[in-house]
């Protein structure tokens, strides 16, 4: 069932959309919609209590950020979503490699569900930190 407020909303989303990603922070923050996918990233950190804001130590290295900014496209091709990605610098990315990617290891809690469901039916301990097959399990 549609209603005229789910309506109205996805039409607000589609006019924040931008066809044009950007290439540094300086035009993403131009972009009201690239500010609002910016603005989406920082909140699903906080509602998963990715990060604490601390203050810098003196004597302590601090890992730099980069913002990457990248459209989602649909099966038919177009633009869906305007999605950022705050990572953290030191990677080594080689054009026409591995820079159109980028990568979040995020786990679903589905995904959890499953992994634990599947350990259950087949007998196998799951211990965290621990790298090692069980005997048992093989």
């Amino acid at each position: 069932m549609t209603t005229k407020s789910s309506l109205k909303r996805a039409e607000s989303n589609i006019a924040l959309i931008s066809k044009i990603e950007p290439q540094n922070i300086q035009e993403a923050l131009a972009d009201p919609s690239w500010v609002l996918a910016m603005e989406e990233e920082l909140q699903q950190f906080e509602n998963n209590q990715v990060w604490t804001l601390v203050s810098h130590s003196n004597g302590k290295k601090v890992i730099g950020t980069k913002g990457i900014f990248r459209n989602k496209l649909g099966e038919d091709g177009t633009i869906i979503r305007n999605k950022v990605r705050l990572v953290a610098q030191g990677y080594n990315q080689e054009k026409g490699i591995d820079f159109d990617e980028s990568f979040t290891p995020v786990a679903r809690l589905e995904a959890i569900r499953l992994l634990l469901a599947y350990a259950a039916h087949c007998g196998f301990k799951l211990m965290p930190g621990h790298h090692e097959i069980d005997e048992k399990s093989k």
